[in-house]
């Protein structure tokens, strides 16, 4: 099991970090709404529960609670700038499909 950033997602969470001046790092969970079942939840991780996994990528902690794992299992974040947007990207090999807005997935 394993979840993964890529250098440009590293970069961006170390940098919010930094600038928040406290937490362990990156918390990446699911929880169930959208019109495809599911959607990502983002957050800084200030503290590791015993029903939390931990990885480390790129010397980033990311932790996940077990429940959401299943279902994010595998999966690549990115961060992504396109003009004036920014945000994390997924790329999650256990999706079999995504809504039209791309604000939420199927497994």
């Amino acid at each position: 099991m394993s979840i993964s950033l890529t250098p440009a997602a590293a970069d961006r969470v170390k940098r919010f970090l930094e600038r928040r001046g406290h937490g362990l790092g990156l918390r990446l969970g699911v929880k169930k709404t959208g019109c495809s079942g599911f959607a990502y939840v983002v957050n800084y991780a200030d503290a590791i529960g015993g029903d939390d996994v931990v990885f480390e990528n790129q010397g980033v902690k990311i932790v996940v609670d077990r429940d959401s794992l299943g279902l994010i299992d595998g999966t690549q974040v990115d961060f992504i700038k396109d003009g004036l947007n920014e945000a994390f990207r997924f790329r999650n090999p256990n999706v079999k499909g995504e809504c039209g807005c791309g604000e939420s997935f199927t497994v």
